[in-house]
């Protein structure tokens, strides 16, 4: 039996502080948006979850959107446990880019398409992605082959970098790409992981190797779920498998 999600759930709904859906929510909203370049700290991420204020002192100016993006996370997460019996789908992976950048200056932009797959062609590290007239179709495809596959740890971190490679998103598909990284271990009794923001260049190594050494960024990962497991094992004991 899968206990892993009822226990999140249940520290959710009871707001309970201190406990690992506290931590959990603080390190992945941290690293996760770290990696991508905001400048808060983890207290100041940590600040921000426990008391939904902001009152830093002695510390270089944020921008806005790095707080507005810290606490759309933490909504994405709660979204992510809400939904974790639902099946997997494009629109729920557009949910969670619409939570995480609601409010955003990107959001603004006409052209950005907030929850919608992109709408102009860009490059990742000079690397070029999938066209916009492509994403809905290369999409199909992966989500049918992720659905047709067994669910497997080395098969959720092969659809991660299938979806960063379509990048189908006008910016935030390492977030969301994350996120569902966590769902499906989570969903599928598979321990769940997060990359640490110190390992940053070695994970981008993994997905730009990945066609050729695979196992780079499989052990990125392991790594991270062993980190992961410490915590469950600290709060709850041994998990069923």
């Amino acid at each position: 039996m899968n206990k892993l999600p009822a226990y999140l759930k249940e520290e959710k709904e009871a707001k309970r502080k201190g406990g690992l859906y506290h931590k959990t929510q603080v390190n992945l909203a941290y690293n996760s948006n770290r990696i991508e370049g905001s400048r808060l700290t983890e207290e100041q991420t940590r600040y921000i979850f426990e008391t939904r204020t902001i009152g830093f002192k002695d510390g270089e100016a944020v921008p806005v959107d790095d707080i507005i993006e810290a606490s759309n996370h933490f909504v994405a997460f709660d979204y992510l446990l809400d939904t974790i019996d639902m099946p997997f789908s494009s629109a729920l992976i557009k949910a969670f880019h619409r939570i995480l950048k609601t409010g955003t200056f990107d959001a603004t932009k006409k052209w950005f398409n907030t929850g919608e797959w992109e709408k102009l062609p860009n490059e990742v590290g000079g690397t070029a992605t999938t066209l916009p007239q492509n994403v809905e179709s290369d999409m199909n495809k992966l989500n049918e082959w992720y659905k047709a596959s067994m669910v497997t740890f080395e098969n959720i971190v092969e659809y991660h970098y299938r979806f960063e490679k379509i990048h189908p998103f006008q910016d935030g598909n390492g977030r969301v790409g994350r996120l569902i990284m966590f769902r499906e271990c989570l969903k599928n009794n598979i321990i769940p992981f997060i990359i640490d923001d110190s390992q940053k260049q070695f994970y981008y190594r993994g997905l730009r190797e990945f066609e050729n050494a695979r196992g780079y960024l499989t052990d990125i990962c392991l790594s991270a779920q062993d980190t992961y497991k410490k915590w469950t094992e600290y709060f709850y004991g041994k998990m069923e498998e």
